[in-house]
């Protein structure tokens, strides 16, 4: 539906996007996910149109619309809706805010009254029709900017950062609503995110935005558990990244020589390959010696050497031989007797390890 074709995009000598490709199949839910600055928003709006990229095409429908003229391409983006980040609310009522985009359409009143009152329905809102529009609070005011999106009925749905600047409860509701919107409406729904959980809840694919370029696209699954490289890894927290070599795989099995140390994974590279292994801080289990019976086949002793707080979770560095980073509950740490520079047990499965082969460029 949607194609990205080798596009660049400079603002004067910054180079915002590096022949950046993809394609976004209609009636998903596809996400950015990138630090600030990544380009996130600029694809957002190459997407829209409101900008024109400096080289490269973009397809919308099999159309090469960056070399639509003005009325061209006021006909596809009728067809969009752009939320972006900070919403502005329109002097007036929540009811004219919301009425406006049919208004430019030349709808007619008795329509525009149902399309309203069907929006703020959807967006939670019933009954917000006279209040103050600039009266509201954030989340009230994004709801409000998602139902003047959607009373058009577009094919594509764009949200840039849709819930930034809420609060916890203000972002809840707000992705339920991307979630309800997609299966009510089968639309495409096209955001972008600085935060990897809620890229992961919600899209059914993930482009991984850094520096300017694509450095991965693929499911929830395939961005968290199996990066393709570091920069990838390190942007969706895998804290666990080892360079090795493979030295023997019986039947899928290998093992992998990591300075020294023995790790078995679940892989079909061949003995004598370099590669680099990635695993989440969170497969990493501890327990006390002799005290559990275990499948996993990573078995280690190792010292603690540093601990973090992080709410009710902590994060541990564990010197066992090769430094492994792991995070598990507070209650697990307390219950466990763990502390800084004691010993302790861990284990981890090989399934749970992903390997990649390494090249030079690595």
């Amino acid at each position: 539906m949607i194609e990205f074709d080798h596009v660049v995009m400079n603002f004067g000598k910054k180079d915002v996007l590096k022949d950046v490709s993809f394609s976004i199949i209609k009636g998903e839910i596809f996400t950015f996910i990138g630090p600030s600055g990544s380009g996130k928003t600029t694809l957002l709006r190459l997407i829209d149109m409101l900008e024109r990229p400096t080289s490269g095409k973009i397809l919308i429908d099999g159309t090469n619309v960056t070399k639509l003229r003005d009325r061209a391409k006021i006909q596809v983006r009728r067809k969009m809706s752009m939320v972006f980040q900070k919403p502005s609310p329109l002097r007036g009522s929540v009811y004219a805010n919301i009425a406006i985009g049919l208004q430019f359409r030349n709808v007619n009143a008795d329509e525009i009254s149902r399309r309203v009152s069907e929006s703020l329905e959807l967006v939670g809102l019933e009954g917000y029709e006279e209040r103050k529009a600039i009266t509201l609070s954030g989340g009230e005011m994004q709801r409000v900017a998602i139902a003047r999106a959607i009373t058009t009925k577009p094919d594509v749905l764009l949200l840039d950062e849709p819930t930034a600047n809420l609060d916890p409860v203000a972002t809840e509701k707000i992705e339920g609503m991307i979630g309800d919107l997609k299966k009510r409406f089968g639309i495409t729904i096209i955001l972008s995110t600085h935060d990897m959980v809620q890229g992961q809840r919600l899209a059914d694919r993930i482009a991984v935005v850094i520096d300017g370029r694509i450095g991965q696209i693929g499911t929830s699954k395939q961005i968290f558990y199996q990066p393709m490289n570091r920069a990838v890894a390190h942007m969706v927290g895998v804290a666990d990244i080892l360079d090795g070599v493979v030295t023997e795989n019986e039947a899928g099995l290998a093992a992998i020589d990591v300075n020294g140390v023995r790790i078995a994974a679940g892989s079909g590279v061949s003995p004598g390959t370099p590669v680099t292994i990635y695993m989440r801080p969170e497969d990493i289990t501890f327990y006390e010696k002799d005290s559990i019976r275990s499948s996993a086949r990573n078995k280690f002793t190792g010292r603690i050497i540093e601990v973090v707080p992080m709410g009710p979770m902590v994060r541990l560095k564990v010197d066992a031989g090769v430094k492994l980073t792991a995070v598990i509950t507070q209650r697990s740490f307390e219950e466990l007797g763990l502390a800084l520079g004691k010993e302790t047990e861990l284990t981890f499965k090989a399934s749970a390890i992903h390997v990649v082969e390494r090249t030079d460029t690595d």
